[in-house]
């Protein structure tokens, strides 16, 4: 892929804040974008499938992958004993067939594909902390308080010390999904996407 060529965006925010969202609909809206699927060493979840959710490897399997190269960037959650990783043959793919990679990454991903592939990359931020413990209540009813309490303190660090390290800041706020995704996509056509 060459330098100025522009075909990874990076969409990142704290758990709640409606990544996930701004994806889907940017996928929906423009058939030439699409997901960067990465590899984890989890189980997959029920409905979950083998290259469309994640690339499910087994822990040996991972550590081959990166052994070899094909794990380009990736963090270990000690406390769930997993693996996430970009996983280079999905993104050589998707680049191959000229696509615009929407990854939704941490701040480790966002900051490699920077730097590595010339990506936009985009903050999701909540209206207020007070909206965002709503919209993880209203997602994970079953979490205890100290789950909730420690999801927000997550949440907090990350809207104060990953946001300032993304491109652009966008506000999700309730019920107006549609005004962040035109926000996103006037940024994108002004960056040089082409999303038509």
């Amino acid at each position: 892929m060459d330098a100025a060529t522009k075909q990874v965006v990076v969409i990142a925010g704290p758990s709640g804040s409606g990544k996930n969202s701004v994806i889907d609909a940017l996928i929906a809206k423009y058939p030439n974008c699409t997901r960067l699927v990465t590899a984890t060493t989890r189980a997959p979840r029920p409905g979950e499938q083998n290259a469309i959710d994640y690339y499910f490897l087994s822990e040996e399997q991972f550590m081959q992958e990166l052994g070899v190269g094909n794990i380009l960037e990736h963090r270990d959650i000690k406390s769930l004993n997993t693996h996430y990783g970009v996983y280079k043959p999905d993104l050589q793919a998707r680049f191959a067939r000229g696509e615009i990679i929407v990854a939704q990454l941490d701040i480790i991903g966002v900051r490699f594909m920077k730097e590595h592939y010339n990506a936009t990359t985009f903050f999701i931020m909540p209206q207020s902390l007070d909206e965002l413990r709503q919209r993880i209540l209203k997602g994970s009813r079953n979490l205890s308080e100290a789950e909730i309490s420690a999801r927000m303190e997550i949440a907090q660090k990350e809207i104060e010390e990953d946001a300032p390290q993304c491109d652009y800041r966008i506000v999700n706020e309730n019920g107006k999904l549609s005004e962040a995704i035109d926000n996103i996509v006037a940024i994108l056509k002004k960056e040089g996407y082409t999303l038509e």
